[in-house]
């Protein structure tokens, strides 16, 4: 089967590479354009571009795929590109640029989209995130046949996953990750053949999953501990989640609920190996903490560098 792939991050990379591995053919490949990253802020090529051109398959990486957009003569190129390479399906995963009209109607079997949730719960941007920040008992894949709307169309096959108590982003999105995959790999077949049926979403239990925004990193103390301790994982490892400390903003990426009393934001136990912080419901244990340009330390050695007394205040910094 031809397949064209559009994906852009890490989380595609893993499909690509699966498709490819499996011996289905892939004439090309869509991925956001190269973007500054680093200290030297140079161009660097997504991770599924580096896989593609590993590979030896053509990349296209238009800003947009409006023919009626702002770049409309990069999204006309990508039309050109497409239509030539006559895909039978486009996968998408985590790509980023909407997919008008025409790129949908293109394949002949149309475009199946790796979404990292049980749909309908988690539409949108941060599935992944979202579903750690609710204290939600598991997440999953669906496969779905994209539509007009927002990950809304039939889904294909789904596979949950317990979401565990030490779970962050970056654990949960690489088992998804590897879990998309396979679940792809698994469904293109019955898929191509007919065999496979697709399913409407339910109607009830629709959720959205939010854009993460660096915003959302300040911790406001006045929560409850079990919503501070799921948020610190959930922005593990963007956006972090971040505190002050008189005039010295710190982040926070480990934590656990204990019993605790006292005003939020107040170090209620610190001995040099153990930093208590009491929140708007009970109280949450400093773990892993970070000094700006400094490495993330477990407490022992933080301590060592900042100690912090009982009876110290932890503020909200300006977002």
């Amino acid at each position: 089967m031809r397949i064209v792939f559009a994906g852009t991050p890490d989380f595609a990379r893993a499909a690509l590479a699966a498709l490819a591995d499996a011996g289905h053919e892939v004439p090309l490949v869509l991925t956001q354009p190269d973007r500054p990253a680093g200290r030297g802020m140079k161009l660097q090529p997504s991770p599924v571009k580096v896989e593609a051109l590993a590979r030896g398959v053509p990349v296209v990486q238009p800003r947009s795929l409006r023919l009626d957009g702002k770049w409309p003569d990069e999204a006309a190129a990508a039309q050109e590109a497409l239509a030539a390479a006559a895909p039978d399906l486009m996968v998408v995963a985590a790509y980023g640029l909407i997919l008008p009209a025409w790129t949908l109607a293109l394949p002949r079997l149309g475009c199946l989209n790796i979404h990292a949730s049980l749909l309908p719960r988690w539409r949108g941007a941060a599935p992944i995130q979202r579903a750690i920040e609710a204290g939600d008992a598991a997440t999953g894949i669906t496969l779905m046949q994209m539509e007009a709307g927002l990950d809304t169309g039939p889904m294909w096959s789904v596979e949950s996953t317990p979401i565990g108590p030490a779970d962050t982003a970056a654990t949960l999105h690489d088992r998804l990750a590897d879990m998309g995959a396979r679940l792809l790999v698994a469904a293109l077949p019955d898929l191509h053949a007919g065999r496979l049926a697709a399913t409407p979403q339910p109607a009830d239990g629709v959720t959205y999953a939010a854009k993460i925004e660096k915003a959302e990193a300040p911790i406001d103390w006045t929560r409850s501990a079990p919503e501070i301790e799921r948020r610190v994982r959930a922005f593990d490892p963007f956006p972090g989640c971040t505190f002050r400390l008189g005039d010295e903003v710190l982040k926070l990426w480990r934590a656990r609920v204990v019993e605790g009393r006292g005003a939020p934001g107040e170090v209620i136990a610190a001995d040099g190996n153990r930093i208590v912080v009491a929140c708007g419901q009970g109280a949450v244990e400093l773990l892993e903490l970070q000094r700006t340009g400094g490495r993330r330390l477990p407490v022992a050695a933080f301590a060592r560098g900042l100690p912090l007394a009982a009876g110290t205040r932890l503020a909200t910094p300006a977002p």
